[in-house]
């Protein structure tokens, strides 16, 4: 059996572990403003772009959107946020 070694036309595909950890680092973010206090993070989506955390979605108020990037940049393996959270969803404890 010959071995040729790999040859990639583009981007040579991601490794499994950097996905992996990625995904890791999404859910840990995820569940970080779910339990956080001072936010209502049912409309907020937490996604990895280019080696950072990427908030969007709505929240209530601007004290929200701060809270939000101050949870996330806690997080372990978090190296760093952009915050794209807009106003626009219910504020916390306010009904839904």
């Amino acid at each position: 059996m010959v071995f040729k070694e790999p040859t990639f036309h583009g981007l040579e595909p991601e490794m499994e572990l950097e996905i992996a950890n990625r995904a890791s680092v999404e859910a840990a973010v995820a569940n970080a403003l779910a339990i956080a206090g001072g936010i209502d993070a049912s409309d907020v989506e937490v996604t990895m772009e280019n080696g950072q955390v990427l908030l969007s979605g709505t929240v209530g108020t601007v004290g929200e959107i701060e809270r939000a990037t101050a949870v996330a940049r806690a997080v372990e393996g978090v190296n760093a946020v952009q915050n794209r959270i807009l106003l626009g969803g219910p504020s916390v404890g306010d009904p839904h």
